[in-house]
């Protein structure tokens, strides 16, 4: 039986980062994966490379630039005429930007000796590792030994009983990757993340997009502020986003979905051509053996673990989204690293009160820290700064003005609290607040540093102004 210092099972952002770690720590490393990419080869990158993260990214780069030149270029004195989308050719970059970059963790697995290996992996013990083939029929099962086990198998599409995915007509967010087609109409069933970035694809290449949230209200996670200017400029950009609808059940004849929900009004009936089911995402711990060898899970279906990502079983470890805390994978990476530092024996640092938030919708929202609702409600005393991009020269020269910055700093330290954005580029905005946060930085301190003028920045800068009442430019 073949032994290792650390194996990693999954082989997504927390798992590949994880076993490069390992191996760079000097660790014999071994990381199972079982996924079989579209081409019905076995592949690295997970859920994040092969249909999360990164294809999402890619298709609202295509839908935004085409939105841009369609609609928005004029303002720039340039002129254009007879602009249409290959969708197939869209889905066709985005399945080799996806490529490449699983080839490249092949490539970094090889260059820091970590072995893959190819199959479906069940704990035994806090040890022992069966090894189930999932591409080649004529592998047989074989078993490992592991001093170290971690575990980042991720998590899958949530489901729901009133809305069964058939994969044809109801998707989950994997086949909303894959439209070969705009539809006409397009439902969404969740406003959180996925959704809305999802329906700001198909929305800017033509959709008619409803989206059908049952909380009351709009991202209820973001800070209010944010999120009422959020959802004024994505109403604006013609999402049909409807709270408090509960969908109660959905049908469908080979050509449309109908879908039955409830609001204040009552009972509600709409027709879709497609339907998206993105009501969140749930660990993924199906064939780990959890039962078999005693590995606790929550009543949610998480592997439970202590602050250190420890699990109930000796020498055994879980992260990123098959735990608790935000399923986000540069959490998971970050994870991944601190654990594979405490196994080699070394200091590690997991800073779970500064992991950044970011939904791509265009505008961007991003944040860091508290929200302002969340500092009434724990009796924070704090002040608050903000400042419109509108405000600022460089977003009036990008015609980019929708959004503004928002820094709350406590009252008696003026240590930053929380840093909340919604604007272009706010997912790069917000390495600044992280930063900030993760050295206990005032917002004086943001305030007296030189910002690069005309710069998004700037808004930073007269946040962190504001916050002193200060601010210059408004």
């Amino acid at each position: 039986m073949e032994k290792y210092d650390v194996v990693v099972i999954g082989a997504g952002p927390g798992g590949y980062v994880a076993a490069i770690r390992c191996a760079q720590l000097g660790l014999k490393t071994a990381c199972i994966e079982s996924w079989i990419n579209d081409e019905g080869k076995p592949a690295l990158g997970g859920t994040c490379l092969n249909v999360g993260c990164i294809p999402s990214k890619a298709l609202l780069d295509s839908s935004h630039h085409f939105h841009h030149i369609k609609h928005e270029v004029k303002d720039h004195g340039i002129t254009t005429s007879g602009v249409t989308i290959d969708v197939n050719k869209m889905v066709s970059r985005k399945a080799k930007i996806v490529k490449m970059l699983t080839q490249g963790i092949s490539g970094l697995f090889k260059k820091n000796k970590v072995e893959w290996i190819r199959g479906h992996a069940k704990l035994l013990s806090n040890s022992q590792i069966e090894i189930n083939p999932v591409h080649d029929e004529h592998d047989e099962k074989s078993m490992i030994e592991a001093g170290h086990t971690i575990i980042a198998t991720g998590s899958v599409p949530t489901k729901i009983p009133p809305a069964s995915v058939d994969d044809k007509l109801v998707v989950d967010s994997t086949g909303a990757l894959k439209f070969n087609e705009v539809p006409r109409r397009l439902g969404i069933i969740g406003a959180g993340v996925i959704g809305l970035e999802l329906g700001s694809v198909w929305n800017r290449l033509g959709s008619e997009v409803i989206v059908l949230e049952a909380l009351p209200d709009f991202l209820a996670v973001v800070d209010r502020q944010i999120a009422s200017e959020a959802e004024k400029v994505l109403r604006n950009q013609g999402l049909d986003i409807r709270l408090g609808a509960k969908v109660t059940g959905t049908g469908s004849n080979n050509r449309e979905v109908s879908i039955n929900y409830e609001d204040s009004e009552g009972k509600q009936q709409i027709t879709v051509d497609k339907l998206i089911v993105a009501v969140g995402r749930s660990p993924n711990t199906q064939g780990l053996g959890a039962d078999e060898c005693g590995l606790e899970l929550d009543d949610r279906g998480f592997i439970v673990v202590d602050d250190n990502c420890k699990t109930n079983l000796e020498n055994v470890y879980a992260i990123g989204d098959v735990v608790r805390g935000p399923m986000l994978a540069h959490k998971a990476s970050e994870e991944g690293v601190a654990i594979a530092e405490r196994i080699a024996g070394k200091a590690s640092h997991m800073n779970y009160e500064v992991i950044p938030w970011v939904i791509y919708t265009w505008p961007e929202i991003a944040w860091v820290g508290k929200t302002e609702q969340q500092l009434k409600e724990e009796d924070i005393e704090y002040n608050s700064g903000s400042f419109p991009f509108m405000a600022t020269g460089r977003a009036r020269a990008m015609g980019e003005t929708a959004g503004l910055i928002k820094i709350l700093a406590d009252n008696k330290t003026d240590r930053v609290l929380g840093i909340h954005i919604f604007g272009p580029s706010a997912s790069e905005l917000i390495a600044e607040a992280v930063l900030a946060m993760e050295f206990e930085s005032s917002s004086e301190d943001i305030a007296r540093t030189i910002h690069a003028h005309p710069t998004l920045s700037e808004a930073m800068h007269e946040a962190a102004l504001g916050v002193d009442n200060r601010t210059i430019h408004i």
